[in-house]
């Protein structure tokens, strides 16, 4: 996130907060992935927490470049795939989780791709203009963003649930602020609005309290 560690650490207490508020509204294990995204981008963030507190000099390089490495295997490696996979989860029927095969496979592949890469080549960090920069250079190219946001975003645009369709909106209207704003921070920024995007998921397990769960059929 933007600005400094205790931005961190206290976006990621709140989002803990949404997140134990929207796993208490599950009602079925297919719903469970898609309610713990507030939680995981808690974690995600207080993670980057302490790349700031290596990169400020508080703490060791060391700490900056391991906690750098778990951000990034979260918000490159494997957001990817858990997403679409959540999504599908979340459908109840047949016809809509076919839908969401191929994003899922696409966010697979771009996982196995980002996992290969951060292993294989070295991971930059550095500040500019109060905000992370995480750079790996086999990912760091357009062709794996341009699959990154389908994998992400597009599985959400094709739901049967419309707030799935809004916070699908919500996420690729980040996706493109950050492109053109502070494109060199992007890793950093989307993560930290699609967290606070995840109000979204809140709202809707709240409200749709009374409408789950869903009749699952079995068989995809």
């Amino acid at each position: 996130m933007c600005f400094s560690a205790t931005a961190n650490f206290v976006g990621s207490a709140a989002l803990g907060a949404i997140g134990v508020v929207t796993l208490t509204k599950v009602k079925h294990r297919r719903e469970l992935l898609f309610a713990a995204l507030p939680a995981l981008f808690a974690v995600h963030q207080f993670i980057e927490g302490f790349v700031w507190l290596g990169l400020d000099g508080i703490l060791s390089p060391a700490v900056a470049h391991d906690m750098g490495a778990a951000f990034m295997l979260y918000a490159q490696g494997l957001l990817p795939f858990l997403l679409p996979l959540s999504v599908l989860l979340f459908e109840a029927d047949v016809k809509s989780r076919r839908r969401m095969l191929p994003f899922l496979v696409l966010g697979g592949a771009t996982t196995l791709y980002t996992l290969w890469a951060l292993t294989a080549y070295p991971l930059q960090l550095y500040i500019k203009g109060n905000s992370i920069v995480y750079i790996n250079q086999a990912t760091n190219n357009t062709a794996v963003a341009v699959l990154y946001v389908i994998a992400t975003c597009g599985s959400l645009f094709f739901s049967k649930v419309r707030p799935m369709i809004i916070f699908g909106a919500a996420n690729l209207t980040i996706v493109l602020v950050v492109m053109e704003v502070k494109r060199y921070a992007f890793t950093s920024l989307w993560c930290a609005y699609a967290a606070i995007a995840s109000l979204i998921i809140l709202v809707y397990f709240w409200r749709s309290s009374g409408d789950r769960p869903f009749l699952y059929a079995r068989s995809i």
